[in-house]
């Protein structure tokens, strides 16, 4: 009797275990917002966000809002309470290129807005193809097509059929935009390269791309890895990307680099972010951390996926110190 109780206990305290570790969806000190998601339901798919803190204090957010085909803003006033969409910037049937835009990402210099973004026909097919263009605006809300081309074109056999969701920075040391995008199949690209630019438009892709692939020996992203944001400081370059266990559940981690090119660490605790319930069950895509000064902690903004559709959320990181 005493050994079928004892068994009994073992059983209950393992699955109690392995329920909590089910349960787990953060590591590293990050925590999901309690009110996620923040936008999507009723507007349909919102997705790949790029976030900006502005000189007021305010923040906006440009997003893929995926039902409309086109790039779109929302505002808010603490980062946590945002404005239905209106879109900034619209597909265009006329270029060839930009039947669908999406995943951008903004940065101001010298008072103006850039905006990167991947340009797709059959967006959601595996017969399409992406481009990363360019366009500027002087105020964040009306953006102008400077040239009619793409500024990254898939033209090396990693790339295969796809260059998409593009991360920049304005690297005042180096006087050089430096772009990370992602490359390979349509509709999950398979892994990161880099390129730099003088001027935003005429890039020189890396001789060593790609730069950052999967690691097989890493379950939770064996399959492919994509969808990055690099931010630099003061000795190293620190990557939030995205982890691909199969083409279907994606896991957000953290990787750094001195040069942000070669010797790219991953942090011990990934993956920081992974599906939850509800909303995120399936797979957390494309992070998007802003450093929030004023209160100590960082903003990471990240679309989770149910089934097939998308919304955005967020996690909380307070203390500034990441530990990595």
């Amino acid at each position: 009797m005493k050994t079928i109780r004892t068994t009994i206990f073992t059983f209950i305290i393992g699955f109690l275990s392995s329920a909590s570790c089910f349960a787990q969806e953060t590591s590293g000190g990050w925590v999901k917002y309690e009110n996620n998601p923040i936008l999507g339901g009723d507007l349909g798919t919102i997705f790949d966000v790029s976030v900006m803190k502005n000189d007021d204090g305010t923040f906006s957010m440009y997003n893929s809002w995926r039902t409309q085909k086109s790039i779109a803003l929302s505002q808010s006033n603490d980062g946590f309470n945002w404005s239905n969409p209106l879109i900034c910037f619209p597909f265009n049937n006329e270029t060839g290129w930009e039947y669908d835009v999406n995943r951008p990402v903004v940065i101001k210099k010298d008072g103006v807005y850039h905006m990167w973004y991947t340009g797709q026909v059959k967006a959601a097919t595996a017969e399409g193809r992406s481009w990363i263009g360019h366009v500027t605006s002087t105020d964040g809300k009306l953006w102008v097509r400077d040239i009619p081309r793409p500024v990254l074109t898939p033209d090396l056999p990693w790339e295969n059929v796809a260059v998409m969701s593009p991360h920049v920075i304005w690297d005042e040391e180096d006087q050089l935009y430096k772009m990370w995008y992602c490359g390979g199949e349509q509709i999950e690209p398979n892994a990161i390269g880099y390129a730099t630019s003088k001027d935003g438009v005429n890039w020189e892709k890396y001789a060593g791309n790609p730069i950052f692939r999967c690691d097989p020996k890493n379950e939770w992203e064996q399959n492919r890895v994509g969808g990055c944001m690099i931010i630099k400081r003061e000795n190293d370059y620190l990557m939030f990307y995205i982890g691909y266990k199969d083409m279907y559940y994606a896991q957000i981690g953290m990787a750094r680099s001195k040069d942000g090119i070669t010797g790219w660490e991953r942090y011990e605790n990934n993956p920081i972010i992974f599906p939850g319930k509800g909303w995120d069950m399936h797979a957390t895509y494309k992070p998007y951390p802003v450093p929030d000064y004023e209160n100590n902690r960082w903003l990471l903004y990240y679309n989770g996926r149910a089934y097939d559709h998308e919304q955005m959320g967020m996690a909380i990181h307070e203390g500034l110190d990441l530990g990595f």
